[in-house]
């Protein structure tokens, strides 16, 4: 680490959480010779790159440097200007702008790693302020789509072992449809709720849910005992008038083994070898909807490689002129994602609902993709 690195991330750690930014924007003149530092994040639609001050235009277009920085997550150098992905621990946050970029390749490397301690802050000071989050959104949310998004561990994920990424739709309006995981580094615990109701009621809902597996899993329960603890909470509450589908994952990161139990409608698919199949479950009873429902866990083996997305009945069922996307068409798409990342995968599954509807999706739809890379050493 040179002198000048060092100084700018001891600037980042140190400045006050409103002028992170602008004391980075500093620092980097100071030491690099940049003239313009900026941060352009990407919104809750996953479509723009917002940038971080009122004055420079969003950036939409696929094409542009700034996305194919973001999405390849490398540094990308055209006319002058470097991009250098900002994130932490494989959550992309969005793109660090400088101009101009430095020719010495040792200092554009530093700024990579600059761009990278930045999000690391971004994601400290998060809980502190509302700067980050406002300047992210392109629109208003409602007030069920905020209360869904700050229920999330995340948007993406990396480990050794394992990629993984989920997203919601219709973005600024999600009602019940939701996720969460989390792993600790010899097991990755997944859920993916497909809501009821609407508005906040359903976020309500999806949270009681969410926080009700939450608890059950940091006591240690496994996972057909988290089912019933977090399916008593719910009843408790609402006597069976109101339920959540929730399909529940635990992978075993050492040996591929996966346990599910399959509370309600969440669909399970794998991608192996370029052919998708739908894993068969063992349907039970949505969360919530008896008194004292017991779950039983089914267990599969995951082969190096496998991908699986989970989707909610949001995605199938939607509809144009009353003609649905479907199966076929939901197959014929994830066979060609492949070659992506689970985030772009993900990103381009919802674009691809997006176009079939001509617009943003009326109904909720969560779509969340995992692949197993292998044990790690």
């Amino acid at each position: 680490m040179s002198g000048a690195e060092g100084r700018a991330r001891r600037v980042l750690t140190e400045a006050p959480t409103d002028l992170i930014v602008d004391r980075l924007a500093a620092e980097l003149a100071r030491a690099y010779g940049v003239a313009r530092t900026e941060l352009y994040q990407v919104d809750y639609r996953l479509a723009e790159l917002l940038p971080l001050d009122d004055g420079p235009s969003a950036i939409t277009g696929p094409g542009h440097p700034a996305w194919r920085a973001f999405d390849h997550q490398e540094p990308v150098i055209a006319d002058g200007v470097g991009w250098f992905p900002v994130g932490m621990r494989g959550e992309r946050r969005g793109v660090l702008k400088v101009s101009p970029v430095p020719a010495d390749p040792d200092a554009r490397r530093e700024l990579d790693t600059v761009a990278t301690v930045l999000g690391h802050e971004l994601s400290a000071v998060m809980a502190t302020t509302d700067i980050y989050r406002t300047a992210r959104r392109s629109r208003r949310l409602t007030l069920a789509a905020e209360m869904q998004w700050e229920l999330l561990p995340g948007r993406s994920r990396i480990r050794p072992s394992f990629s993984l990424a989920g997203q919601l739709e219709p973005a600024y309006a999600v009602r019940g449809d939701s996720f969460d995981w989390s792993d600790d580094g010899h097991r990755l615990w997944l859920a993916v709720l497909n809501g009821y109701g609407e508005g906040v009621a359903a976020s309500l809902l999806a949270s009681l849910a969410t926080y009700a597996l939450r608890n059950a899993r940091r006591a240690r329960l496994d996972l057909a005992d988290q089912a019933a603890l977090a399916d008593q909470a719910i009843y408790a509450q609402h006597r069976g008038e109101q339920h959540v589908s929730v399909l529940l994952i635990e992978l075993d990161l050492a040996t591929g083994e996966m346990t599910v139990v399959d509370a309600g409608s969440p669909r399970l698919l794998r991608l192996r070898a370029g052919e998708v199949t739908e894993q068969e479950l063992d349907k039970q009873f949505p969360l919530g909807m008896f008194e004292g429902t017991d779950y039983r866990p089914q267990r599969f083996r995951l082969e190096r490689e496998d991908r699986l997305f989970v989707v909610s009945d949001g995605v199938v069922d939607a509809t144009t002129e009353q003609v649905r996307y479907g199966e076929v068409a939901l197959d014929r798409f994830l066979r060609r994602t492949g070659p992506m990342e689970p985030l772009d995968a993900v990103r381009s599954l919802i674009g691809d609902l997006r176009a079939f509807v001509a617009g943003d999706l009326v109904d909720d739809a969560v779509v969340v993709c995992l692949d197993w890379l292998g044990p790690q050493p």
